[in-house]
């Protein structure tokens, strides 16, 4: 018997099952995702006012599709407007009831986050949560067809079952209605495994234009990826998607918003001017970079978010002093040109590792991982050999991923660009860098060989790999292909 069959043969009940199917990391504010990022204030003012606006209208369901190359700050602002609506209120009277309807931010480092098979299933969770009236309709749904919970099972069955139903309930109450429209925020569809992605948009439409349900809003963040593009820009999608970056115009002024606009510069400028008086406040002897200093950061950021964020990152690591590391990072930022890709920045960081051949192998053993593994499995994994220095290098490594102080805990990559980085050798530019084993070849080789040794010698599989090897040695004299 499967372990789903098992788990839907149990005694626990609809709400219980849902429960447990529930990807819980998947919400925006989840332990999992930490550190969250998000927008400081009196940044991206022109994007999440355009974006808060849009979510008001009343007239009719929409997608806010926010979409942007890798590091920009499509989650940071996904993060914001979800914590927004958490703090807004459908209606005055009520205690429970938020415009946050529910959440999903995709991961490909996390194998529940990076499928669409639990994505209504989370988001059910959640709305019923917020709104209790729902919650008997998703326990109904569940007990009349129990399979909707099943990851596996048609992703069209759970959407009927799981959201439409649910928020047909919602329109029933009329005084609903009057009320500013419930949001879900869905971040990073870029990480979701493309074969399902076209699917789970043509779903998305088909439930927007339902009569029977409320007005409500999706905000959907990703990179512009050339299959969620020609997903999202069919024409019959044109009337219900509402595209950013968007043109707007105002007193004969045209302009675009957008997430890498002109004034994403002096955000950036600002969120280094805050990060470094943070740092200021744990270490009272650290100088204040210079107004000259502060710009050539930014401009060498190139409007990516996640560039000044790691350079913030490794500055301030906790370990090394933060003066030297502002000078080192100084050096590192003259050579490039603003603009210049976020890759230039990681090998220079790779640069000052003791060894960076063995920092740059262990950094692509992490971002290939399908499910995060703390810092000893991951030695126990790649053996005495790969993996005696493991805990060495990593912590070399924090300006790249987030090492928890305490071990139990798994390590993570901070963005998806830097899995993007180490996915091909030629991003890396360092002179003298050795190619390395693939990483999904050494960990393929490496789970190999901790099965072999923990195989008891006599099991069933054992006996038939024995018995298929002796009948090809048996075969082969007489093969005439030899």
């Amino acid at each position: 018997m499967s372990g789903w069959d098992q788990f839907s043969q149990s005694s626990a009940g609809p709400w219980e099952k849902l429960s447990h199917v529930a990807v819980l990391g998947a919400e925006y504010d989840s332990p999992e995702r930490q550190p969250h990022p998000k927008c400081l204030e009196g940044t991206r003012v022109d994007l999440l006012q355009l974006i808060h606006g849009l979510l008001d209208k009343r007239e009719k369901s929409q997608i806010v599709w926010l979409h942007g190359t890798a590091g920009v700050g499509k989650s940071a602002v996904a993060f914001t407007v979800a914590e927004r609506m958490k703090g807004l209120k459908v209606r005055e009277e009520t205690n429970v009831e938020t415009r946050l309807a529910g959440t999903f931010f995709f991961s490909r480092k996390h194998t529940k986050r990076s499928t669409t098979g639990h994505f209504f299933a989370t988001l059910a969770y959640q709305l019923a949560s917020n709104f209790p009236s729902v919650k008997n309709d998703v326990n109904e749904a569940i007990l009349e067809k129990p399979a909707v919970l099943d990851s596996s099972k048609s992703l069209r069955d759970q959407m009927k079952a799981l959201f439409l139903r649910p928020l047909r309930r919602l329109c029933l109450q009329s005084r609903l209605c009057e009320c500013p429209p419930p949001v879900f925020v869905v971040d990073a569809l870029d990480e979701c495994k493309p074969e399902t992605v076209a699917d789970l948009i043509s779903l998305l439409d088909q439930a927007l234009r339902d009569p029977d349900l409320p007005v409500i809003h999706i905000l959907l963040t990703s990179r512009s990826e050339e299959h969620i593009r020609k997903a999202i820009q069919k024409e019959e999608m044109r009337t219900l998607v509402c595209e950013i970056p968007v043109n707007t115009s105002g007193e004969g002024v045209s302009a675009t918003i957008s997430l890498d606009g002109e004034d994403v510069d002096n955000d950036i400028y600002l969120f280094l001017q805050y990060s470094f008086t943070e740092l200021r406040g744990r270490h009272p002897d650290f100088p204040q970079p210079t107004g000259d200093e502060l710009t050539q950061l930014a401009n060498r950021a190139g409007r990516r978010f996640i560039v000044a964020s790691t350079m913030m990152k490794f500055i301030d690591d906790g370990y090394n002093d933060p003066r030297d590391r502002l000078e080192l990072m100084l050096e590192l930022t003259h050579e490039l040109l603003p603009g210049t890709e976020v890759f230039k920045l990681y090998s220079g960081i790779l640069s000052t590792c003791s060894d960076p051949n063995r920092a740059y192998q262990h950094l692509s053993i992490v971002a290939a991982l399908a499910d995060p593994l703390p810092i000893s499995q991951i030695s126990k994994l790649l053996g005495p050999g790969q993996g005696h220095d493991v805990a060495t290098v990593l912590v070399q490594l924090r300006s790249f991923m987030d090492i928890p102080a305490d071990s139990s805990q798994p390590v993570n990559i901070y963005h998806s660009s830097i899995r993007d980085y180490v996915s091909d050798f030629s991003n890396c530019n360092l002179l003298g860098l050795q190619s390395i084993t693939p990483p999904h070849s050494l960990l393929a080789y490496s789970s190999f060989r901790l099965m072999i040794r923990d195989m008891p010698e006599r099991t069933a599989l054992m006996d038939a790999l024995l018995e298929l090897k002796s009948q090809n040695q048996a075969m082969e004299p007489n093969d005439p292909r030899t």
